[in-house]
């Protein structure tokens, strides 16, 4: 029977990942924990624990009504959850050593925690308002920054570093240099200087004068904080001023007389983000409690031959450096995270990420999987109805397919090809290759413009090769809904297209054996594993058309195998790409309406669906309705955008595809997958505002035949460095993967992918731009572990497994979906 202890921890761990991703919705959380509590019960009652009903009623009452609340008041009910499970622990007696008992099965013993670990995840699990010095109000300032945990707050590392090591006089200074001083201030007053002001303050250590501004708009808190003779650190650049020295914008941290310790000055200081209300000096005390006392519980058992050869600190180690730097610390490897102390725990996320990644992967490979023939007549016959022959890369690609699906184990690979390169015919020809051995092949799609488009492609080609084929989207009527799914149930359906319909609990298959999903950066893992379960270990094949660079495919999906379309089909026409700005519009108007008149049709996108306050942009509803009647009055023009209801977006999207409408406005909703081939012209509206992949996208909504193509890229504004930077790549360049590139090296992997929706690792302190060798390193070493000792069940490696499985569970939302 499970312990109390082994409850709370049951209850506990979910209640933490919804606190730390607050984005995600916490359907059926209530209900599995309330179960929970009955189990608690249970356990309670063998034990005559009556004494702790009044803490399990008030875990009960707080898991209640988890489901009903908004997320504000949600946030506060779970923490009112972790604060009753902290205190049911507070009064149960410390667990006695177990009594020797008959030998387990190697198994059990095996997938069990070491005491070691259980002691481990509830130390770091604790929230923060027990650690000593929060408390509530603290705390509440913390969790704004999304800080829930013993933990978070562990790997919540300073943004920067400040030698403040050496600490002069005012008289001792030297002008150009960055210096620290420690001063009182003699009075401070704002001058105005023609229309601008500027606050002055004057501050004195006794052995000169210092005088330092503030410009714009600082003036308002730090004249409430520079009140006459409150000392203060300051750190900046030394300049001549008058008679005197100054400093202008310098890092300021106001210090009481009696506050000499050695935490906030004479050493190299941390700077932490700050929320309001919680400055410097609040943070560093708690941050230095906090590795006091729990950096001892942090779990790394990395090999020790890894360890050695690698060079690592102990991870204990390493968190005490990164937080609080030792004296002879060099401060510039500190502040570009090159430190030893940063690089042992950058390396400690990528090394559990991708032994979690190598774990899945010999997963993959242990399960049966349904042996597919790979050539056949059907497939043959599909080859041969094509009007063009297949491309060297693509028939390289579906041999890769055709050895996976038919060695009895399930397929997992990852498909990139740029826009236009042949995905959908590969992809066809893997859905073929299930229907040709008889079982059930699906298709989703994230949109259902995408998915009906994908139907239409489809569908030709079944009918001519005899295959039964259907369509499930959420915008379906009830009726037709059901109808489609009792097809499917009975298996009178040979291919599936859909969207998020395909996983929904009414969807059943009769014998899926291929499953492939495209524009895989726009689910997230869940989704992936939820299709797999649709069937008895189905292959999987995942596309993307937005070309994912290597180190971040690596990182993505290094449980799958990669295909790479390399090639683009003959003849196929680059899309011309320039720059126009806000003083060139008549000429852009020009060139559409020259399109127009050659009968060819014409995209303009623009960033905001409707009229913004806070955004001065152009909008595509009112836009449309402008050049409808001012610009382009003799032409239909049509309107798509994200707030239209399904069956809107796809009347548009039909009589564009006509030809009934010659201009669509519309939003990013046409960013992948659409298909109109006279469609020539592509026009971008605050083509500034888009990244770079996103802008490659678009533009791949032209140049879709043998017509000559352009995209013309509207810049309202002066643009950043940043700006600049993607606009000439797109005019430079049509290649997907250079460009896929580029826009990693500007955005960082997050804002690449979108964290949210694809599933990529909210890494806390690693990046996979900046600590690329470490990423390599540990893929190297986490694989090569898991090829000694698959499962992780020598004993040696038994703590190994379970911070594994722990930091998969809480952190990275993959465990159980592979």
């Amino acid at each position: 029977m499970e312990s109390v202890r082994d409850i709370l921890e049951r209850i506990e761990r979910p209640v933490l990942f919804a606190l730390r991703t607050p984005h995600r919705p916490v359907i059926g959380l209530g209900p599995g924990l309330r179960a929970m509590t009955d189990s608690l019960r249970r356990v309670l009652a063998t034990g005559k624990r009556g004494d702790l009903e009044p803490f399990v009623k008030d875990l009960e009452t707080s898991l209640s009504s988890l489901e009903t609340l908004s997320s504000s008041t949600l946030q506060e009910c779970l923490e009112h959850v972790l604060r009753a499970i902290h205190a049911l622990r507070e009064h149960l007696p410390e667990p006695s050593p177990a009594r020797p008992g008959p030998p387990q099965a190697p198994a059990d013993s095996r997938n069990a925690p070491p005491p070691d670990a259980e002691k481990s995840f509830g130390e770091l699990s604790r929230p923060i308002r027990f650690v000593k010095g929060v408390g509530p109000r603290i705390s509440s300032q913390l969790e704004r920054k999304n800080l829930h945990t013993v933990e978070d707050l562990l790997y919540f590392l300073p943004r920067r570093y400040e030698d403040r090591r050496f600490v002069r006089k005012i008289a001792d200074t030297r002008v150009g240099s960055k210096e620290t001083v420690v001063a009182k201030i003699v009075h401070a007053e704002v001058k105005r200087y023609g229309r601008k002001s500027v606050l002055e303050a004057v501050f004195t250590d006794g052995s000169g004068s210092l005088t330092v501004k503030w410009f714009h708009g600082h003036a308002g808190h730090l004249r409430n904080l520079l009140r006459k003779d409150s000392r203060f650190i300051l750190t900046g650049e030394i300049s001549s001023f008058q008679l005197g020295k100054s400093m202008v914008h310098p890092d300021l941290e106001a210090i009481g007389d009696d506050e000499e310790d050695l935490l906030h000055f004479r050493r190299i200081v941390p700077i932490y983000s700050e929320t309001e209300g919680l400055h410097q000096k609040n943070i560093r005390r708690i941050m230095k409690e906090v590795v006091l006392r729990y950096a001892p519980s942090v779990l790394s058992p990395i090999p020790d031959a890894i360890s050695r050869s690698r060079g690592f600190l102990p991870i204990r180690e390493a968190f005490e450096a990164v937080h609080f730097p030792p004296a002879d610390s060099d401060v510039g490897r500190y502040n570009d995270a090159s430190s030893r102390a940063h690089q042992r725990i950058v390396y400690d996320e990528f090394f559990f990420f991708q032994l979690g990644m190598a774990l899945r992967k010999r997963g993959n490979l242990d399960q049966d999987g349904p042996t597919l023939k790979g050539k056949g007549p059907m497939l043959d016959e599909f080859h041969r109805i094509l009007p063009f022959a297949l491309t060297a890369a693509q028939k390289r690609v579906v041999a890769e397919i055709e050895r996976d699906v038919s060695g009895g184990r399930p397929m997992s690979r990852l498909l990139q090809g740029d826009v236009g390169s042949g995905k959908t015919v590969v992809a066809m020809s893997a859905l073929i290759m299930a229907c040709a051995s008889g079982f059930q092949a699906a298709i989703m799609a994230p949109t259902e413009i995408l998915a009906a488009q994908h139907y239409r492609n489809i569908r030709e080609w079944c009918r001519k090769l005899n295959l039964a084929v259907a369509i499930l989207t959420g915008g379906m009527g009830a009726a037709a809904k059901k109808t489609v799914q009792e097809e499917i149930a009975r298996g009178r359906i040979d291919v599936v297209v859909g969207t998020h319909a395909l996983i929904q609990q009414e969807t059943d298959f009769r014998n899926l054996g291929m499953a492939v999903i495209d524009e895989q950066h726009r689910f997230g893992v869940v989704q992936r594993a939820a299709l797999r379960e649709k069937g008895r270990n189905p292959h999987v094949l995942v596309m993307t058309a937005t070309p994912i660079p290597r180190t971040l495919a690596m990182t993505l999906y290094g449980d799958l195998d990669v295909s790479v379309i390399d090639e683009m089909p003959p003849g196929k026409l680059s899309v011309a790409t320039k720059v126009f700005y806000e003083r060139h519009r008549d000429r852009v108007y020009e060139i559409v309406r020259r399109e127009l008149a050659e009968g060819r049709q014409v995209f303009i996108v623009y960033p905001l669906v409707e009229e913004s306050e806070a955004l001065d942009l152009k909008d595509a509803t009112r836009m449309a309705e402008h050049l409808a009647k001012d610009v382009f009055p003799d032409y239909p023009i049509g309107l798509v955008h994200g707030k239209m209801k399904e069956t809107e977006k796809s009347a548009a999207m039909k009589a564009f595809g006509n030809g009934d409408i010659r201009i669509l406005v519309a939003t990013t909703v046409i960013e992948v997958g659409i298909d109109i081939p006279r469609a020539s012209l592509m026009v971008i509206e605050h083509a500034e505002r888009f990244g770079l992949s996103q802008l490659h996208q678009l533009r791949g909504r032209v140049g879709r035949s043998d017509i000559p193509s352009r995209c013309i890229l509207m810049v309202q504004k002066a643009t950043t460095d940043d700006s600049r930077r993607r606009l000439r790549i797109m005019e430079l360049t049509n290649d997907g993967f250079r460009i896929a590139e580029e826009d990693l090296a500007i955005r960082g992997p997050g804002e690449f992918m979108g964290t949210r929706q694809s599933g990529i690792p909210d890494f806390r302190v690693a990046s996979v731009i900046r600590d690329l060798k470490l990423l390599g390193d540990a893929r190297t070493d986490a694989f090569s572990v898991i090829e000694e000792d698959p499962d992780l069940s020598k004993p040696e490696n038994r703590l190994l497994r379970a911070v594994v499985l722990k930091r998969w569970e809480g952190r990275l939302e993959l465990a159980k979906t592979g």
